[in-house]
């Protein structure tokens, strides 16, 4: 029973850290398209003067 268990925490312990890496993935993408949304109003900006 032992075996099974440690083989249940392992499993666990995979679908955790791809659950965190995509959902990490998701929050950096999110910041990257706040940080391209101010850079480019700024750009608009300066391309009309």
């Amino acid at each position: 029973m032992a075996n099974i268990k440690s083989i249940g925490h392992f499993f666990v312990f995979i679908v955790g850290g791809l659950v965190a890496i995509i959902v990490g993935s998701f929050m950096i993408r999110g910041t990257m398209h706040m940080w391209d949304k101010p850079n480019s109003e700024k750009n608009k900006d300066k391309n009309n003067d």
